[in-house]
């Protein structure tokens, strides 16, 4: 059996109930590998997105789901053999690690944000070194580019405000999680509205494929393999 994105599915995965709660930004994503793989045990619970233009607010919205799926002060004993948090540290500024120890066993996923889940870190670092005034997007970025970039910046109502949040800005590069030609052309699309310079990395799934194969090296929980 072949994973998504060509990447060999692991065998003997077990039927016991494991949840991801996850940002909804994830969530194509999650679902697609699930299907890939015939995860039946695996259930999803997606966050809004829209948490990333306040991520001040993930941290308690994140506690709450944890209080719904396990109760407070922990998850032995509850309906899911696993829980697994299908954030990275994404703007929380350690808010989310924070809320995670109270909750011993439930692990999140590596880094700081999705562009290094996916790039990995070294090679987020090498493009962040490369070059340092780079904005990035993902597929769910550039699907939602309108409502999470520009409608969000107000430059759908203000363009003269480009200037002011991208004239620091050289490049954009486009992290895709899958070979999709309209996407593509909707990143290119992206960086001409920006004025910025444009290019292309092909990352599949990264670390989040390897979290919920339990393969990753990054110390991420095994959640998918007994």
């Amino acid at each position: 059996m072949t994973g998504t994105d060509g990447q060999a599915a692991q065998p003997g995965i077990r039927d016991d109930p494991v949840l991801v709660i996850a940002c909804g930004a994830l969530g194509r994503e999650l679902h697609a590998i699930r299907r890939a793989n015939g995860w039946g045990h695996l259930r999803i619970r997606c966050m809004d997105p829209a948490l990333h233009l306040r991520p001040a607010d993930i941290a308690p919205r994140l506690r709450a789901e944890l209080e719904r799926a396990c109760g407070r002060g922990g998850c032995g004993g509850g309906r899911y053999r696993r829980i697994f948090v299908g954030y990275a540290d994404c703007g929380s500024y350690g808010g989310i690690d924070r809320v995670l120890e109270d909750y011993p066993g439930v692990e999140r996923l590596p880094g700081l944000h999705c562009y290094e889940v996916f790039a990995g870190a070294e090679r987020f670092e090498r493009l962040a070194d490369d070059e340092p005034g780079t904005f990035y997007l993902t597929d769910f970025l550039v699907r939602s580019f309108d409502r999470f970039v520009v409608a969000a910046l107000g430059l759908d109502r203000h363009p003269e405000l480009l200037d002011d949040y991208f004239g620091n800005y050289r490049r954009l590069t486009y992290l895709s999680q899958t070979r999709d030609p309209e996407l593509l052309a909707g990143a290119r699309a992206a960086a001409v509205r920006l004025g910025l310079e444009f290019t292309h990395v092909h990352t599949g799934y990264g670390a989040l494929f390897g979290a919920l194969y339990g393969e990753s090296k990054a110390r991420v929980v095994r959640i998918a393999a007994g």
